[in-house]
């Protein structure tokens, strides 16, 4: 599980001003701005606070496989074409057209089970073992899930439970399935905040 840089710096910015609006609103990991970024996986959740796109300052990448500004993702064989091929990868607000614009390593594209509208957007804590932090109320549509265990090692500001779309558990069945790669064409797709943006 990877946790932001800002984390230490930010968390009592988020334990003190974390309210329920905005959550739900689109974001875009600060990861996805290095070149050498290579995308999340199924397997882990990231909670980046200090978000300054989130009303709540808190990014939550819930089980999402890749980039969010990046749905068909790019292989090693991608890596060899021109920065202006609609194939690769970029950096989220650049336009594609020199060298320092585009993704230099591989990246897995979305599993069709996790879009990035389902498992990547503002969220806030709405519980954890801290009984002096402030805990935010999760709004319609939304459930409490506990998401970060106390693994000894990431401190008690991002262990515990977060507001998640309800109906949108992670289960383990749901490695494996189709992604944008292969349906390029599926609604589930289209649906990063970055898409029609350059």
């Amino acid at each position: 599980m990877r946790h932001s840089p800002w984390a230490a710096v930010c968390f009592l910015v988020v334990n003190l001003a974390c309210e329920s609006g905005g959550v739900g609103d689109p974001c875009v990991p600060e990861e996805e701005v290095a070149s050498t970024f290579g995308g999340f996986s199924l397997f882990e959740v990231n909670v980046e606070s200090g978000s300054f796109q989130c009303e709540t300052r808190l990014c939550l990448v819930n089980h999402f496989q890749g980039r969010v500004s990046c749905p068909a993702g790019q292989t090693e064989r991608d890596l060899d074409l021109s920065v202006t091929d609609p194939s690769r990868c970029r950096i989220p607000g650049t336009d594609g057209t020199t060298a320092a614009d585009a993704v230099g390593v591989p990246v897995e594209a979305w599993d069709l089970d996790r879009p990035a509208d389902r498992a990547v957007y503002c969220s806030c804590r709405c519980a954890g073992p801290d009984d002096g932090a402030r805990y935010c109320k999760c709004p319609s549509g939304f459930e409490c899930l506990d998401l970060v265990p106390n693994t000894g090692t990431s401190g008690n500001q991002l262990v515990g439970s977060y507001c998640v779309r309800e109906g949108t558990e992670f289960e383990p069945g749901e490695i494996g399935g189709p992604t944008c790669r292969e349906q390029p064409d599926d609604a589930a797709c289209s649906s990063s905040p970055l898409l029609g943006t350059p």
